[in-house]
């Protein structure tokens, strides 16, 4: 639902400043970049900054996050470890040997400069 509510601030920015707002269509805009910026959808966060470069304002480059280097099956893995499920669980969820799963988790930890379940839980998965 994130997504679509981060479509409906970019869609209606842009209405509001074609209608002559540009107070208004500022904060939605700025809303829009933000939201759609912090889920990667790069192609409509794009849309949103090109609105509000045309308005006269520079809106924040994103900054690279240690999970953007996980692949989305990685990710996916990370996010089912970090609810405590163990590899087994995780490997019969995925339809994945136990073996595939610690050889994601090693990858993982390595990108991610971690060493144990227990960080990955507190580190901030998107």
């Amino acid at each position: 639902m994130g997504g679509y509510l981060a479509r409906i601030h970019l869609v209606y920015g842009e209405w509001l400043r074609r209608e002559g707002r540009r107070r208004d269509a500022r904060d939605q805009l700025r809303t829009a970049h933000e939201l759609l910026t912090d889920m990667g959808a790069d192609a409509f966060a794009a849309r949103a900054a090109r609105e509000l470069r045309a308005m006269g304002e520079h809106p924040r480059a994103r900054t690279a996050q240690p999970t953007d280097e996980l692949t989305a099956h990685e990710l996916h893995v990370a996010r089912l470890v970090a609810t405590r499920a163990t590899s087994r669980e995780v490997a019969a969820q995925l339809f994945l040997s136990p073996r595939t799963i610690e050889a994601h988790l090693r990858n993982i930890f390595r990108k991610l400069g971690i060493t144990s379940r227990r960080e990955l839980k507190e580190f901030h998965l998107p």
